[in-house]
């Protein structure tokens, strides 16, 4: 799987929005607390708030805030706000994808990376992210990497 620096910067600032506890961040504090360039992180923020997961609002006090709890945004949902869909194969569902011959099975295995990808990405919020928190099960494949195997 290969994260784009849009996802790497929107899990980031999402991430420091769920710290912030439901107040007001500004832009600016969230590119120097992550090191994001801010025209970058605008337009990041701005497709967030399209996609339903993030509010903002202008002025002195004004900023951005998570739309919904940390505990109900989950990775993927960040993922798929500013990369669009997890899996894909040449733009296409991997259920759409058909090959003839010895790469026949190359469709099951697209369609099992998505569902591994998802049960990881549906998996783990931004409250675990933010929290250090991270569900046994994920931090049990970082420790092994090995592990998913046996």
């Amino acid at each position: 799987m290969r994260l784009s620096a849009r996802v790497d910067y929107a899990l980031r600032a999402a991430a420091e929005l769920a710290a912030a506890s439901g107040g007001p961040v500004t832009a600016e504090q969230l590119a120097r607390a992550q090191a994001i360039p801010g025209k970058f992180l605008e337009n990041i923020l701005t497709q967030l708030r399209r996609a339903g997961l993030v509010r903002s609002q202008r002025g002195p006090v004004g900023g951005y805030w998570l739309a919904r709890p940390a505990t109900e945004i989950s990775l993927a949902d960040i993922i798929r706000a500013v990369d669009g869909p997890l899996a894909n194969v040449r733009g296409e569902r991997p259920e759409h994808v058909d090959y003839d011959g010895a790469a026949r099975s190359l469709q099951q295995v697209w369609i099992a990376l998505r569902a591994s990808e998802r049960a990881i990405l549906e998996t783990v919020t931004l409250d675990h992210v933010a929290g250090n928190k991270l569900p046994e099960s994920v931090r049990v494949l970082a420790e092994d990497p090995e592990a998913w195997a046996s």
